[in-house]
């Protein structure tokens, strides 16, 4: 009996202290599956926060390289403008100045062929002559009185304007017809033409006298 009563005693205590014990001794093994799970997370979102970095990068590279690609098809266009251009100054050159009909002829096909390179890219002129002045696509250079076209209407075009498809190119350089300036009256008050005779005697008006 006494044997079972001090074991009794001896195992108290144990059984008291793992009913008692602290929550973080038994919640550390509970918790590590919960932490493995989070550290898997975040590991994910970083592998696709680098992912996500990487096609940025590919996609900048890959913009890059089609500007470059589409400049220099335009820039190609170009040259061969310059191309033509070169060849009528050699011919001016070998000609002579007897031989300016052939330059003009040249000047004017290179021109064409300017303007056609332009439309291939949707480059066209519009007309500013004649057209009520518009700030959207006009810039005004000076202003000149006319008598002939109403006040605010383009009368010249310094510089052409351009769209590229629906959008503004580069806005006209116009000059912008004013109104014309009044010409002074010629009635004269009764004051001035007193002034001009000149006063006669007692506020009379005087006689011109012929003394021989």
């Amino acid at each position: 009996m006494i044997d079972d009563a001090e074991s009794r005693r001896n195992s108290g205590p144990t059984l008291d202290a793992e009913r008692f014990a602290p929550d973080g001794a038994a919640s550390a093994k509970e918790s590590t599956p919960a932490v493995a799970s989070l550290e898997q997370r975040v590991a994910a979102l970083e592998a696709e926060k680098a992912e996500l970095d990487n096609y940025k990068k590919r996609a900048r590279k890959e913009m890059s390289e089609h500007e470059a690609k589409a400049r220099e098809t335009i820039l190609r266009d170009f040259l061969e403008v310059a191309d033509n251009l070169e060849r009528a100054i050699a011919s001016w050159k070998e000609g002579g100045e007897k031989d300016v009909k052939s330059v003009r002829d040249g000047v004017e096909l290179v021109l064409r062929l300017f303007k056609s390179k332009l439309e291939r890219y949707s480059v066209t002129p519009f007309e500013a002559k004649g057209q009520p002045f518009d700030p959207r696509v006009h810039d005004v250079i000076s202003q000149t009185p006319s008598t002939e076209a109403t006040p605010g209407t383009v009368l010249h075009e310094v510089q052409k304007g351009y769209r590229a498809g629906e959008r503004l190119l580069r806005p006209a350089a116009v000059v912008v017809a004013s109104a014309p300036p009044v010409p002074p009256s010629h009635t004269s008050r009764p004051d001035q033409e007193r002034s001009a005779d000149g006063p006669g005697v007692g506020g009379r008006r005087g006689h011109r006298h012929n003394w021989r």
